[in-house]
């Protein structure tokens, strides 16, 4: 088995109602960061697993209807907390990102794909063809701006749908298995469904143990211990809410049976004190 090293990178955040994410949460506004990971294979070389917030959304989100995506969650992203940025200050290039796995469309998750011209894009097929077979209004509601995207990204697209599967370990029950992007099982991609079409997390075969990056499934580790999810008004509006609960119910056992194994929503506050 190829192990991996893996860092988290916290790049900008934005704000809106805790109460939106949990229910029974404030209807104060929270903080909420944008988390990418950079991992290092041993022969494949640097990885993202999503991207964070760029100021591309800003500049996509300049003219009405895209501005309405700045007003409901006010996005702070600071020139140096971009990944591109972040990587370029530990010496590494951007042209040295050989593979970019985006968990979803969202353009908090995908806003910086532009900076890695030369990575292969493992995404699900059918987040990508959700949002690409829309008009530039029902994109926006699908949370991908127009104009986010590579132009040619659907051509370095390599889908989830189509690696080959692999069996997880037991102890990531009830996961059993998912997409195995390079062959040799250091990078898994399971299918989360609920938030949105095409919503996959990754389970990383880490160093220092396995890491299930779950991207938007949870918003908080908070909410994987206690089993609680967002409204579901909030859920049904994003995607589905009922296969969301389940998909919360099932990482809420993972936890409950495996209270060692790092797991990671990519908006959670605690696990943004781990990034670099």
């Amino acid at each position: 088995m190829t192990r991996v090293s893996l860092s988290l990178l916290k790049a900008g955040h934005c704000s809106h109602p805790q109460a939106a994410t949990i229910r029974g949460g404030s209807l104060r506004p929270a903080i909420f960061p944008a988390l990418a990971a950079l991992i290092r294979h041993p022969s494949e070389g640097w990885i993202l697993f999503d991207t964070g917030y760029d100021r591309r959304f800003l500049e996509v989100t300049r003219r009405l209807p895209e501005r309405l995506y700045r007003w409901l969650t006010p996005p702070v992203i600071a020139p140096e907390q971009e990944a591109a940025t972040q990587l370029r200050a530990r010496g590494i290039a951007p042209e040295a990102v050989r593979h970019v796995v985006l968990s979803h469309f969202h353009a908090d998750h995908v806003a910086g794909v532009h900076h890695f011209p030369d990575a292969a894009i493992h995404c699900a097929r059918a987040g990508l063809e959700h949002v690409c077979s829309r008009g530039r209004l029902r994109s926006l509601i699908a949370g991908t701006p127009q104009g986010l995207l590579p132009a040619d990204l659907a051509k370095r697209a390599r889908f989830f749908e189509d690696a080959p599967r692999a069996p997880l370990s037991t102890d990531l029950a009830p996961f059993e298995d998912g997409a195995d992007l390079l062959g040799d099982g250091s990078l898994v991609a399971v299918e989360l469904p609920g938030h949105c079409i095409g919503h996959w997390g990754l389970v990383v075969d880490a160093e220092e143990g396995p890491h299930f990056l779950v991207a938007d499934a949870a918003w908080s580790s908070e909410a994987i211990r206690r089993d609680v999810p967002p409204p579901r008004l909030v859920a049904d509006l994003l995607g589905n809410a009922r296969a969301g609960r389940e998909t919360l119910n099932r990482l809420h056992r993972l936890r409950i049976r495996n209270s060692e194994l790092r797991m990671t929503p990519s908006h959670c506050g605690e696990c943004a004190e781990e990034a670099e």
